[in-house]
């Protein structure tokens, strides 16, 4: 049996997807979410030998995917996704109005990068892929060579699961290799891309989409150090709690989240050494962690190697002989403020940089020399007057969490994971939450179109929210 190029299978796709209802599109959802549960024993097992994860972190995982995929179909059945709006025709106004009705339909056939920290979450069925389909689009994956065999499989089963759900063949197709990739990005049929890696390898595929003689849209999720502010009030009632907190968060799965808090702020006083002293005490009891692949780990080393620090400003984790032992480094703010360059930038890992802070006056300066991110958390007590920074924080990132970490993103309708520059190339959108499916389509006007000629959820017997004439009515 020959393979069909899958981005031509793509292409043939795009109209029956797009046309499918959306009943059908979240039967193909819950397909897919079957279909990774089915088969979870022997997909967990190909990734904890391709990626040194834990099995046990894998499958909550394999949960989470599926819940993912899930949570689309019922985002697809709600249907206020597609912000239907109807102005009825009014010949009473300068000029007339016409009647005219939008909605937003899918933008065509999707690429899509894998991510290699979550090789089934953001992966081949991850929400990249699970939001394309949802909005009508078939998918091409490019996957992450970090776990090549696991990808391979997981598209085999997902092209059975989608033709015994009745889904167009070339609904989801899967392209290996950096020249292939590539070609992804140029191939005239593809319609917008969908990236989750490095800020590296997103800038150099951002620039090709847009170099193209069609540009096309590419929502890229790349760098973040996602800042931590501790006030002096929060280090002195509970130094405890944030040293295990933070501990917790950035050696969590060998501190490979893009979520990861990289950058810490608490106050150079009596309750910071405190602080600095819990924190010292949890990560000695942190172990060490194999990284997914060699290349992260030269890099780590290689940007560790580069601090030109003494000894008793890196702080290390419990080392063995096989894996990355977790790190702090601890500075001042005279030394962060020299070198913002590199104390603020990402490193993929264990690892997180720890800046003592004199006054709080400090902080506006320190935090403008930061590039955007995808969160900032701060540690505050209920006296502590915030205002300034929270609105200085939240201009600089997408999500704010108050007295929690950022590690672990919710499935939610309101979740946002996006923010300014580098973190994402598009801050406005979103790759998790239910808004992710904006970034697959696209509006259209119908204006005095016949009845038979519109879509149905436009029609006037429609079953979704809509906005007629300015008004919200719910079905």
């Amino acid at each position: 049996m020959t393979h069909r190029d899958p981005v031509a299978a793509a292409a043939d796709a795009a109209a029956p997807a797009a046309s499918a209802s959306r009943a059908r599109r979240a039967a193909w959802l819950d397909a897919l979410a079957t279909m990774l549960e089915r088969n979870r024993e022997e997909l967990v097992a190909i990734a904890a030998e391709e990626t040194h994860l834990t099995a046990a972190r894998l499958d909550g995982e394999v949960t989470r995917t599926a819940a993912q995929l899930r949570f689309f179909a019922e985002v697809v059945l709600d249907g206020s996704y597609l912000e239907a709006t109807i102005d009825t025709a009014d010949d009473t106004r300068t000029p007339p109005r016409p009647d005219l009705r939008r909605i937003l339909r899918p933008i065509g056939p999707v690429g899509v990068f894998a991510a290699s920290n979550f090789p089934f979450a953001f992966s081949v069925l991850g929400n990249d892929t699970a939001s394309a389909l949802a909005a009508g689009c078939p998918v091409v994956v490019k996957a992450h060579p970090g776990h090549p065999r696991l990808s391979r499989r997981v598209a085999e089963l997902s092209r059975l699961g989608l033709v015994e759900a009745g889904a167009p063949e070339g609904l989801l197709g899967m392209v290996q290799g950096m020249e292939e990739g590539v070609a992804l990005v140029r191939h005239p049929a593809i319609r917008a891309i969908g990236f989750t890696g490095s800020t590296t390898g997103g800038r150099a595929l951002f620039d090709l989409a847009s170099a193209r003689p069609a540009p096309i849209p590419f929502y890229g999720e790349l760098g973040s150090i996602n800042p931590v502010v501790v006030t002096e009030d929060a280090a002195r009632a509970r130094a405890e709690s944030i040293a295990t907190g933070l501990v917790g968060s950035f050696t969590r799965d060998g501190g490979q989240y893009c979520t990861k808090p990289g950058l810490v702020f608490i106050p150079d006083t009596d309750a910071g050494e405190l602080l600095l002293s819990a924190l010292s005490d949890h990560l000695a009891l942190a172990p060490s962690q194999a990284l997914l692949t060699e290349q992260m780990t030269t890099a780590f080393d290689d940007h560790l190697d580069a601090a030109d620090l003494g000894e008793d400003d890196v702080l290390r984790g419990y080392a063995t002989d096989e894996g990355t032992a977790p790190i702090i480094i601890t500075i001042d703010m005279e030394q962060f403020l020299s070198r913002p360059e590199y104390f603020a930038e990402e490193c993929f890992g264990p690892l997180t940089v720890v800046v003592r802070y004199h006054d709080r006056l400090d902080l506006p300066h320190a935090l403008e020399s930061i590039e955007g991110s995808l969160t900032a958390t701060l540690h505050m007590e209920p006296s502590d007057d915030v205002t300034a920074l929270v609105d200085q924080l939240t201009a600089r990132v997408g999500r704010v969490i108050f007295n929690g970490w950022p590690t672990g993103v919710a499935i939610a309708w309101s979740q946002h994971h996006g923010g300014p520059w580098p973190a994402t190339t598009a801050s406005v959108h979103t790759s998790v939450g239910a808004s992710a499916i904006r970034r697959f389509l696209t509006p259209t006007v119908y204006q005095d179109c016949p009845p038979r000629l519109l879509p149905p959820e436009l029609s006037d017997d429609s079953d979704i929210p809509r906005r007629i004439d300015g008004i919200l009515v719910l079905p």
